[in-house]
């Protein structure tokens, strides 16, 4: 990952990050302040039971006196608690994870819009893994947050809070000694918070690694058996895991010291405590075993608490450095391109113009330098050179998938920041060398769920580009399903299907990268066929590396490391005895060379 992209692995401070997750769950407040009600109420009920019981064996059970109301009252409203405690406890649970869920949706809704408008210089740099990560198992943590740590917390905060409360009833003197609990257990929460974070910041990154490198390993699967290098992608794949499995081994250890054995020490200080001093107590004055039995009871409950808050803790570290990591991909401010200016320009003729263009990637090296041409309305402008020479970077700059680094680029007579997204993407048809197929069935791959374009429409687009010849003997035609990427078809037949889908929106303008490159010699006869009908009344820019397929465009440009160097028609360039020759003739040679092979 590039130097602009490091800030992406810097976790955020836990305050700002608490804060802008809370903001979340304010559209919910209304049924938070009904779960909340709900949430004190049960936890009122639970606390009241051990002065039921008190009262039971101090003024019942001790002096032996059993009237048959006070016990009927005291012992239904015992069990009448303890039901009431049960069904607001269960309501509240519910609700809390309700408006978890609820906020998690949304979350992940903002994450992935956030993703989509992101600039391709961002996904050129960015490893995919990365991302699945943190929008998949990064908002996941976030959700137990909402889930299982936030509704914990809260409930056994107020937990915490009535058994003092009931203690301070009691007994105050105790009441104050048991206090000096409190500040050791939240430095025990602060030591663990300071380590932890640390520890769980290195899981998460190490698991992106996991996911980018898994991801890597799948769609490069031929390649790695091709060049038999199953050993050293296993061995790679070890050492990210071994990263992982130390930064939790780390995290298990300091699990291991302070959650549990740090807090079961408290404890058991806390009981002796409190029974030294109604030992003392009981060398003066009688000791009402009713309040020793409450207090007892109240220290157990309130540990209780304490362990799960604390056994949450893990939860929520977790949880607040996925969410760090979310928010610094939402923040992210590589954007794609946007329209600039209040202007509403409209495509109508298609004419493309480029003024002194200068353009980089990295903003170090110029891959683009100061390049100009002009492309009339119906003409068609071939670019040639060899690999890297810029070709698809004139490509991308006239799709706005990049900003220009100087110079303008101009399509009938505007500029190309003035036009929306939609009337550029709808005027302009770009197929691709390596055509991308989605999940679904030919129909629908061909309309991309356009709802502008009919069955008819599909049918006739097909048609146009004689795709229909293959999709006509498919078993369920038009609605033959269609696999990830398009894997069960050739790359002719996918090709085809991306004409096709192009035409379907019958553009202005129509950009071909490349489009014949890996398709055999009969499939590109029927495109070329195709291309001559898509041409008219077009303008056309073209890619090709088989200067044969561009010997009738009105114009060529031919680019040596981001210049143009010749131009002119097949004709001229062949007389300027330059660089497209030579492409040319060594190009025509190898088909040559290439058809005596087949006829030996």
């Amino acid at each position: 990952m590039i130097d602009r992209h490091k800030h992406l692995l810097t976790p955020l401070a836990q305050g700002p990050v608490f804060k802008r997750l809370f903001s979340y769950a304010k559209p919910h407040w209304k049924w938070l302040t009904i779960a909340l009600l709900l949430l004190i109420g049960g936890t009122g009920a639970e606390l009241i039971g051990p002065i039921l019981i008190k009262i039971f064996i101090d003024d019942f059970l001790t002096p032996r006196v059993f009237d048959l109301q006070p016990l009927l009252l005291l012992g239904g409203g015992y069990i009448l608690l303890h039901i009431s405690a049960a069904i607001m406890n269960y309501t509240q649970l519910l609700l809390f994870q309700k408006i978890a869920l609820k906020i998690i949706q949304k979350l992940r809704i903002d994450i992935f819009e956030k993703v989509e408008k992101l600039g391709l210089s961002f996904f050129d740099q960015f490893p995919t893994g990365g991302l699945v990560s943190r929008i998949t198992n990064d908002t996941e943590q976030v959700k137990e947050l909402y889930v299982s740590v936030m509704a914990t917390f809260i409930q056994n905060i107020v937990f915490l809070i009535g058994v003092f409360v009931a203690m301070f009833y009691l007994n105050p003197q105790l009441a104050l000694f048991c206090l000096i609990l409190l500040p050791m257990i939240i430095t025990i929460m602060q030591l663990y918070r300071k380590f932890s974070s640390k520890y769980y910041a290195q899981m998460s990154e190490k698991l992106s690694e996991l996911n980018a490198r898994l991801n890597e390993s799948i769609q490069g699967m031929t390649v790695i058996q091709l060049f038999r290098q199953e050993r050293r992608m296993n061995r790679e794949f070890q050492e990210i895991n071994e990263g992982h499995h130390e930064a939790w081994y780390k995290s298990m250890k300091l699990d291991g010291l302070l959650l549990r054995p740090a807090v079961d020490f408290i404890s058991i200080m806390a009981l002796v405590l409190v029974l030294t001093f109604f030992g003392v107590t009981s060398l003066n004055n009688p000791v009402e075993i009713g309040v020793l039995y409450a207090f007892v009871n109240y220290l157990d409950r309130f540990f209780e608490p304490v362990n799960q808050i604390m056994q949450r803790l893990s939860i929520f570290q977790q949880a607040m450095i996925s969410a760090g990591r979310v928010f610094r991909l939402m923040d992210h401010d590589e954007l794609s391109p946007e329209k600039q200016g209040d202007d509403e320009p409209l495509i109508t003729s298609g004419e493309i113009e480029f003024k002194n263009v200068t353009f980089s990637y990295d903003g170090k090296q110029d891959v683009l330098k100061n390049i100009s041409f002009k492309v009339k309305q119906g003409e068609t402008l071939a670019l040639v050179g060899h690999t890297g020479s810029g070709k698809s970077s004139i490509i991308n700059l006239l799709m706005r998938f990049y900003s220009i680094k100087q110079g303008e680029i101009v399509i009938d007579g505007n500029n190309l920041e003035s036009y929306d997204n939609d009337e550029l993407r709808k005027n302009i048809g770009l197929v691709m060398q390596d055509p991308f197929l989605f999940v679904g069935d030919v129909k629908h791959n061909i309309r991309l769920f356009d709802k502008n374009i009919t069955d008819e429409d599909v049918i006739e687009a097909a048609a146009f580009v004689h795709a229909d010849s293959f999709i006509s003997k498919l078993p369920k035609g038009y609605n033959h399903p269609v696999g990830e990427r398009g894997s069960t078809f050739s790359s002719g037949q996918r090709q085809l299907l991306s004409f096709a889908r192009t035409m379907a929106k019958e553009p202005k303008i129509l950009v071909l990268d490349e489009a014949t490159a890996t398709v055999d010699t009969e499939t590109e006869t029927e495109i070329q066929a195709a291309l001559e009908k898509m041409r008219k009344g077009r303008t056309t820019i073209a890619i090709a590396h088989r200067l044969s397929t561009i010997k009738n465009a009105d114009h060529i440009l031919v680019l040596h490391q981001g210049e143009i160097v010749e131009q002119g028609n097949h004709q001229e360039l062949l007389k300027q005895k330059g660089l497209y020759e030579k492409m040319y003739l060594l190009q025509k040679g190898a088909e040559k060379l290439g058809m005596v092979e087949e006829e030996v």
